[in-house]
């Protein structure tokens, strides 16, 4: 018999409780404020792009946060195809510095919720929780336009993601949008049940790690959803009996994630980059691993 039955399961697919989903609008609400009431920043074009589980609809009850991302549109970085530089599409060098917009955004974060309520990370700033709102972290970005595949020298028609860098100079790129236009529709897909297993997989390595299992720090939240993008359609639309998604795309996932050959093409949801490249901190051997740890613990039999 499986360790959890299918009622069990069946709660542990859920999103967020009604009053977490209106403490997670709080936080977007009094993020968005901050920035609106900022001197300099209210005559900015900042577009608020929400990332993470909760714009994708994977965030878990009684561990949600949220990631908000404001993309600076007035300045943008942007990649061109061989051959082509911005001089091609009528560009010219941008007026915004990223450091200086940075601090502006740390500046209005703590005017509006209060310095000891803030602190400033490696890549986002952080905003503590209180009953009225849930963790927050701000993300200062620029758009990023992608130009590798238009040929045309169509400034309009490109690729849209984000870029920042991180307090120590390092660059990152991603691409919410997509990632979530994407997940979306794997999620139609697959008669909703996509997401709802990133949630069981979500819940089930939290209750391992309550259970002191020694599950791998490097099994974030982002690669359990990606890993399940990777799953077939096929074996999420086969059964609606919950221990049998989980047993199966399981066992899909170790099979694919036992040598590189695998999984070398897989992709992260968005598909701009392949899921295990040399500068994530998660590798192939870490999922294998913690694919068997989740198998024995929920007490599966081959």
């Amino acid at each position: 018999m499986p360790a959890f039955n299918e009622q069990t399961l069946d709660s542990w697919r859920k999103p967020a409780s009604e009053n977490e989903e209106q403490k997670i609008s709080n936080a977007i609400s009094m993020i968005k404020d901050a920035i609106k009431n900022h001197s300099i920043l209210k005559t900015k074009d900042i577009e608020f792009v929400i990332q993470g589980s909760y714009s994708n609809n994977t965030n878990v009850r009684l561990d949600s946060d949220i990631d908000v991302t404001a993309m600076l549109k007035d300045t943008f970085y942007s990649e061109y195809r061989e051959g082509a530089t911005r001089e091609n599409y009528g560009f010219t060098e941008g007026t915004n510095n990223f450091n200086e917009y940075r601090a502006f955004i740390i500046e209005a974060m703590q005017n509006k919720f209060g310095k000891d309520n803030i602190r400033s990370g490696g890549k986002a700033i952080f905003i503590k929780s209180n009953t009225y709102r849930v963790h927050a972290d701000v993300v200062p970005a620029f758009q990023f336009r992608n130009y590798h595949y238009e040929t045309k020298n169509n400034a309009d028609d490109f690729i849209e993601g984000i870029k920042f860098f991180s307090t120590d100079s390092k660059e990152i790129i991603n691409y919410p949008k997509i990632h979530l236009k994407n997940g979306i529709t794997k999620n139609d897909n697959t008669l909703r049940r996509f997401k709802r297993t990133v949630r069981l997989y979500k819940r089930i390595k939290n209750k391992m790690i309550e259970a002191k299992l020694p599950v791998s720090g490097n099994i974030r939240s982002f690669l359990l959803e990606s890993l399940l993008w990777n799953v077939p359609n096929s074996i999420f639309n086969n059964t609606n009996i919950w221990n049998e998604i989980l047993r199966e795309t399981i066992i899909s996932l170790y099979n694919s994630t036992k040598t590189d050959e695998g999984c070398k093409n897989w992709g992260e949801v968005s598909e701009q980059f392949y899921l295990f490249h040399s500068d994530r901190i998660w590798s192939r051997a870490d999922v294998n691993s913690f694919l068997v740890q989740m198998w024995n613990y929920l007490e599966y039999k081959s």
